[in-house]
């Protein structure tokens, strides 16, 4: 048995009773990181002192909408609270509306009293002194409904086809104004000048030609706060002043 022993000192690196450090075994794929130690990137002993939520992320209430108004808040409280006229012009005037209408149904009556020539309406107008209104409901046969049907579809389709254009007839461009909806101040589409044409026109000119003009007048000048008529409410439009 030898008895010699390995010189002081530093062992050589080729020592095979030489300890080495363990190195450790990076975590295989899906393994979770050992407990205690801190994720990728972020220092020893856990996240900085501060904000909870991250250096980016804020508070959590910075991206909440604001409150809604309070209710009755809008002009007249009467939709919802708020005022469907904000950031729309004034409404236009009574006096400016009634002159507006009387100019636009001079534009279409004249054209239809020349119309009326050849069914007689002045023959029989002249015999017995009776307004134009009943000349026509006096006509007899088919010369009474063709001539009727001509009238409302003239009123109508006038008052319809400019209204839809750009919200005005010639009467309202007269008198600077204009139909606009309740809503959003858009110009009405063709469905609704449609509906607002039939309902002032159409019970005038079938049964009503004084009631009805007086009624929707009436209304006009008692509604608030849009100064709505039938008409008006049915197609949900305002008349306001044209810029």
């Amino acid at each position: 048995m030898s008895t010699d022993q390995p010189p002081p000192g530093q062992p050589p690196e080729e020592d095979p009773f030489l300890k080495r450090p363990q190195e450790p075994t990076p975590p295989s794929a899906g393994q979770p990181p050992p407990e205690g130690t801190p994720p990728p990137g972020q220092p020893p002993g856990g996240p900085p002192p501060g904000n909870p939520y991250g250096p980016s992320s804020g508070s959590p209430y910075d991206n909440m909408p604001p409150p809604p108004p309070p209710y009755g808040s809008g002009y007249g409280g009467g939709y919802g609270g708020t005022d469907p006229l904000s950031g729309m012009p004034p409404l236009a005037e009574s006096g400016r509306r009634i002159l507006a209408r009387v100019i636009d149904w001079l534009i279409v009556a004249v054209p239809l009293a020349i119309i009326g020539i050849p069914f007689d309406i002045y023959e029989r107008a002249t015999r017995d002194g009776n307004d134009f209104g009943d000349t026509v409901n006096s006509l007899n046969g088919g010369s009474q409904l063709v001539f009727q049907l001509i009238t409302i579809v003239a009123y109508v389709a006038y008052d319809t086809v400019m209204t839809a254009k750009n919200g005005q007839t010639l009467g309202k461009k007269l008198m600077k104004l204009r139909v606009a909806m309740l809503n959003d101040g858009s110009t009405p589409p063709m469905s609704q000048s449609l509906l607002r044409a039939v309902v002032l026109w159409l019970p005038a000119l079938i049964c009503c030609a004084c009631l009805w003009p007086l009624l929707l007048l009436i209304l006009i000048l008692v509604d608030k706060p849009y100064k709505q008529g039938l008409h008006d409410k049915a197609a949900k439009t305002v008349v306001v002043t044209a810029q």
